[in-house]
Order: structure tokens, then C-alpha cells, then sequence
């Protein structure tokens, strides 16, 4: 018999006509389906062992199981979603979706950047941008903390020499953001922070771009020569199907077996969530969402449709929809995010979506046809 349990099985219907026709496709031993009563018995069994949902039906044994304690849940609504108005959050904002997360049983949340100053000036972008300690104790306040804290740096933006110990510190993990080319340079921030008691992820941006054999180094000298606990696959672009992420998550499984593995994606295609339910399917533990899906262009994996999925009795998805009511019903009138045209077609052609910000802010932001034609010439698609 072939691996059947391991397959997602499509069936428009539960009938037995289906159900044969997945079984003869799917087995190559045949299945004794000649006695009705031994039919019932398949279906019987069938439907206590498989997830249905709508009309996928997914084996409970490849799901493995949507209550793994492994699974840490990383929000990154401001941090992420700073990108699209430069962090300038009201304070009163960034500690309502803190103490909305913090309720909520999320493992981390991503306050924002740790950016040098001599680089990007106050006033121009928020305290987010920043994320000193002043900063941080200014929306943490006296709050017992419930998840931890997290902040990212960009290679070349930020100095790590200036950073105090952890143990001094509310932030509890630091994330490097890094291209393939710069992942020496991310190595030896990571080793630094790590160093100093944080914890580290590296997140591997626009993967979808990088050359396999690029890859495959880069993720062989980040097991060699690294001490991040955990490295991300970045869906920068939205451009990613599910089918890739597997292989890209059991390639980095294979390359990394001593590290856990985190999945980042974007939304360009309506695809974030999707693509964030097949990196459980793979085993994958350290998953990013954000309110309402808030984020750069298309946004991210909405944060209470992944909480509404895994069955962790100790999330809680109503401070988030608090939240999300009372703050970004009314944020969105002012800061544009998620699925828009211009950004679907820079998901389909797998490009950054600057191209597609632009458009949207200028005079003919609804011109998609010949956004996609200009795209399309550029890129000799």
C-alpha cells in the first residue's frame, strides 16, 4: 500500500463513490471494498482518523497534531506593520495591541525595529522604529509580561555594540533580517546577540528569489557556524504556493537539524494563511501573524485566523478581536494594507513590492492593466 495516510485527499463529497475513487487512485494493493458492511466499516474509520474541512479532508497522522506544544506564535502586527506609515503608531496604539497580545496566550510579539539613529532620524519615524529601552518600558509599563518580547535588526542598520546585556534588557529575543549574500554577516550579529543572552532567529528574506545552490550553502554555514535558535523561511514577495514551502521546509529541515524553524509570509495571492498551515503540516514550530494581517503591501498571515486554527487551549483569539474593533477598523481608513491588485500581480511575478507601494500612492493607483503591461515589459516576462 502506498503512503495513503500521508496525502491530502480533495473530495467534493464524503460519499462512497468518491471515497472509492480516492482509494483506487491513491492504493496500489487493492482494498477489500466488495461487502457493504466492509464499506461502512472504512468510512467509519476514515472519518475518525481525518480532519474535514470544508472539502479538504487532511489525515489527522500528517497534521500530526494542531495542538503541538512546540508551536510558539510570533505577532509582529506593529513591527511589520510599521513599514507602512515609517512606525509612527500612537503610543496609546502600540500598548493596546501589546496588552491585547499579551492576554491572548501569543508567545511573542515584535515591537518593532532596533535601528541606528545616526540612520533614521526621530520625528521622521516612531519609537517602534528604535525600540530603546525607554521606549519599550513606555507601552510595557508595570504589566506583567506574558509573552516575551521580541525586535528586529537589519544587517547594516543597526550597531550591536550598543546593546545592553539581556538580562538587563525587556527585550527577549532579537531577530536579524538578512539576504543570502549578507548571511555572513548575519552569522556574526546573531553569534554577537546571542552572546549577550538573547535569543536569535535568522530570517532569511526573499527566499523565493535565491538560487538553490546559494541556499543550500547558506543554510549549511548557518548550522556550521551559527548559534541562532531558530532560522525563518521569508516569503517576502507573497510569491510562494504551498507545494514550495514544503520543499523549502523539509530543505531546511535537512540542512538545519539541530535548529527549530520559522515561517514568515506574505499575502500578495491571498496565500499567507495557507502557506502558514502547510509549515505546521512540515513541522515547522515558530509561525508570524499579525492583526487583521497588517504589514508591508499585501500584509502578513491574519493573526486571529492562525489562532482560530491551532486548537492550543491556551490562546485566546478575544483580546485580539477587541483589539482589532476598537484600533485598526479605524486605522485602515488611514494606512492601506493587504489584498490590492497592484500587489497581487507583484506576487504572481515574484517582485518586491515597491513597485506596487508606489503605484498605490500615486494619481493612478487603480491602473492595474498597466501596471501589470510595464511589469511584464521590464521584466521581458
Amino acid at each position: 500500500m502506498t503512503d495513503f495516510w500521508a496525502w491530502v485527499v480533495f473530495l467534493k463529497t464524503l460519499s462512497l463513490k468518491a471515497l472509492k475513487k480516492s482509494i483506487k487512485h491513491y492504493l496500489i494493493d487493492p482494498y477489500p471494498f466488495n461487502k457493504y458492511n466492509e464499506n461502512l466499516q472504512f468510512i467509519e474509520s476514515f472519518t475518525r482518523n481525518h480532519f474535514f474541512s470544508g472539502d479538504v479532508v487532511i489525515p489527522f497522522r500528517r497534521i500530526k497534531n494542531m495542538y503541538r506544544k512546540e508551536i510558539k506564535v510570533l505577532d509582529c502586527t506593529i513591527r511589520d506593520g510599521g513599514l507602512m506609515n515609517n512606525h509612527l503608531f500612537s503610543d496609546d496604539l502600540v500598548r493596546r495591541v501589546f496588552q491585547a497580545v499579551n492576554k491572548s496566550g501569543v508567545d511573542y510579539i515584535e515591537l518593532g525595529y532596533k535601528a541606528d539613529e545616526n540612520q533614521f532620524k526621530r520625528g521622521e519615524f516612531g519609537p517602534m522604529k528604535f525600540c530603546s529601552e525607554q521606549d519599550l518600558e513606555n507601552i510595557v509599563g508595570d504589566t506583567e509580561k506574558n509573552c516575551k518580547i521580541s525586535v528586529m535588526a537589519d544587517i547594516g542598520r543597526f550597531d550591536p555594540d550598543v546593546l545592553i546585556p539581556q538580562s538587563e534588557s525587556l527585550v527577549d529575543m532579537m531577530r536579524v533580517a538578512s539576504y543570502i549574500k549578507d548571511i555572513d554577516k548575519a552569522i556574526d550579529l546573531v553569534n554577537t546577540l546571542h552572546a549577550k543572552g538573547y535569543e536569535t532567529t535568522i530570517n532569511i528574506m526573499a527566499v523565493s528569489h535565491a538560487r538553490e545552490r546559494e541556499l543550500d550553502e547558506a543554510l549549511a554555514q548557518i548550522e556550521k557556524e551559527s548559534a541562532v535558535d531558530v532560522v525563518y523561511l521569508v516569503d517576502s514577495f507573497g510569491a510562494l504556493y504551498s507545494e514550495q514551502i514544503a520543499h523549502l521546509a523539509q530543505k531546511y529541515r535537512a540542512a538545519l537539524p539541530t535548529r527549530e524553524l520559522g515561517i514568515h509570509a506574505h499575502n500578495n495571492q491571498q496565500l499567507a494563511f495557507a502557506n502558514t498551515i502547510e509549515s505546521v503540516i512540515q513541522n515547522i514550530n515558530y509561525l508570524d501573524g499579525t492583526i487583521w494581517g497588517i504589514g508591508r503591501a499585501a500584509g502578513n498571515c491574519p493573526l486571529e485566523l492562525l489562532l482560530g486554527f491551532l486548537k492550543n487551549p491556551k490562546f485566546d483569539i478575544r483580546p485580539i478581536l477587541e483589539v482589532l474593533q476598537s484600533d485598526f477598523v479605524e486605522l485602515r481608513e488611514s494606512v492601506e494594507w493587504g489584498y490590492t491588485i497592484p500587489y497581487v500581480i507583484t506576487g504572481i511575478l515574484d517582485l518586491h513590492p515597491r513597485a506596487a507601494m508606489k503605484l498605490r500612492g500615486s494619481d493612478q493607483k487603480d491602473d492595474y492593466l498597466d501596471f501589470y503591461n510595464k511589469l511584464t515589459t521590464e521584466a521581458n516576462v
